[in-house]
């Protein structure tokens, strides 16, 4: 077993490493960026350092156009997610929040990256993991932290805790706590996009170990033969739980998963290259071209949930690599410093206004009461003159109104 943990830690190391160089030497040797004469002062043109890798479609171009408000903004947004699951693991160990928890640290560039190049017109559906999700769709800190609590101010007014965040506004159609169920919601909700006849897409985003589900692929099937504006996201963080990828799938190129369907594969700890192929992606769906399989290779740092450590099938070693080596954060930090976009005091400003959202969701989420009884009856069908239950054998009935209270 210590020898498969230092395999998979010596490879995603390796990875790690060549990805590192792979932006040295695009930042030394071509410059990362370049003003827009076009676009002003503001403007940029950046290239990306990791190339994608496409499957049945020609790779988008690796240049980049951005803009300093558009970068300072990335990092603030995924700073903000960063500290809010910093926060979630604090509350859980003081058991303040119960039971699953799955925190997305490690993850937060693909996020930032598909809201920059989605609107809120366009819909998003996910797995579990998705407290900072329902933040990307404009949702508040409070409302996460207050949902984590159980707590009415939460954004399924504290009756679906982590795994049912919920922003129906903004078209995020919530986490779903059942592994792959989300990915057959997503193809419902680009064919009610192709029926009405709306220039958007769906977003469904499912994690690696999601991928082998069959759900997924008679979703797929549907899709391309209706050529629904359909993405589909995964999230490689490389364990699904507890099981390298490796060990869970004979072909884990998941972006060649879709075989009649085109794929591409991109550094998901990149937010302009999220940003880039979301981008790309949607202008390939709605041009009538069918669904797109993206698969981002992104790093969880946590644990599979809360329950899990994290370290009994990889190396500390492995985890702080990634963290040195390829942090989603750190990489939008250096880009602002790297090309000046704020002085340093900026940057410390930015982050502790963030760290008191943070902390102020927090307390606000403390305070904020329980759902009383009456929620339990909520949302249902309350009118059970007449209805009648059958029992496990054909002979008992039981009449609703009988065991109401």
């Amino acid at each position: 077993m210590a020898a498969l943990l230092r395999a998979a830690g010596n490879g995603l190391a390796r990875r790690a490493r060549d990805a590192a160089s792979s932006f040295a030497v695009a930042s030394q040797q071509r410059g990362l960026a370049k003003k827009s004469a076009a676009g002003g002062d503001d403007a940029m043109t950046i290239e990306i350092p990791v190339p994608f890798k496409a499957h049945n479609i020609e790779a988008p171009s690796q240049m980049v156009e951005t803009s300093k408000s558009e970068i300072v903004d990335m990092f603030t947004q995924a700073y903000l997610m960063r500290r809010l699951e910093i926060a979630s693991d604090v509350l859980y160990k003081g058991k303040f929040i119960r039971g699953f928890c799955h925190l997305y640290d490690g993850q937060e560039a693909v996020c930032v990256g598909m809201e920059a190049a989605l609107t809120k017109e366009d819909a998003i559906v996910t797995s579990y993991r998705d407290h900072c999700t329902h933040l990307g769709r404009g949702g508040t800190p409070l409302e996460v932290m207050a949902e984590l609590m159980g707590r009415v101010d939460g954004a399924s007014k504290g009756m679906g805790g982590s795994m049912h965040m919920y922003k129906r506004d903004a078209h995020f159609f919530g986490g779903n706590g059942i592994v792959g169920a989300q990915t057959p919601i997503g193809a419902g909700l680009a064919f009610s996009y192709k029926y009405n006849k709306q220039p958007n897409v769906a977003v469904a985003m499912y994690g690696d170990g999601a991928a082998n589900q069959g759900q997924l692929f008679e979703a797929l099937n549907i899709a391309a033969l209706w050529d629904l504006p359909l993405i589909y996201v995964c999230e490689n963080n490389h364990y699904g739980m507890g099981t390298a990828i490796a060990r869970s799938a004979k072909s884990p190129e998941y972006y060649k998963r879709g075989d009649y369907v085109p794929g591409l594969r991109v550094d998901g700890m990149d937010a302009l290259a999220v940003k880039q192929a979301i981008k790309f992606a949607k202008a390939h769906c709605v041009s009538g071209a069918g669904p797109i399989v993206l698969e981002m290779d992104t790093y969880r740092y946590h644990g599979h949930s809360m329950s899990d450590p994290g370290s009994t099938y990889r190396t500390r070693d492995e985890i702080s690599g990634i963290r040195q080596e390829r942090d989603p954060v750190e990489r939008l930090r250096k880009l602002i410093q790297t090309h000046e976009l704020l002085a340093p005091e900026e940057i410390k400003a930015i982050e502790k206004a963030q760290r008191k959202i943070v902390d102020d969701a927090v307390a606000a989420g403390k305070a904020s009461p329980e759902p009383d009884s009456n929620a339990l009856y909520r949302n249902m069908n309350q009118v059970s003159e007449g209805i009648v239950i059958r029992g496990v054998d054909s002979a008992t009935r039981t009449v609703l109104s009988t065991v109401q209270p």
